[in-house]
């Protein structure tokens, strides 16, 4: 997946989930003590420097869980 990808992913599963990026950053503040800057969360992922515990924090808030599953043949 490229970087792109991840970012258009990340901002899709949001927007399905009836989120703002702002209201997101916002629960990621309470939950998990993220900064409030937007500037910041959106930069992270226009550069593609999200750490894995984020991406992981991000998937809680939006109530999903994330598996690793093997891929079958190629």
């Amino acid at each position: 997946m490229t970087q792109d990808n991840i970012r258009n992913y990340i901002k899709a599963r949001i927007t399905e989930e009836g989120y703002t990026m702002d209201e997101v950053l916002q629960l990621l503040h309470e939950e998990y003590q993220w900064s409030r800057s937007l500037s910041n969360f959106s930069a992270k992922l226009s550069r593609g420097t999200l750490r894995y515990a984020e991406a992981v924090q991000i998937a809680d808030i939006l109530g999903y869980d994330v598996i690793w599953k093997k891929r079958g043949d190629r």
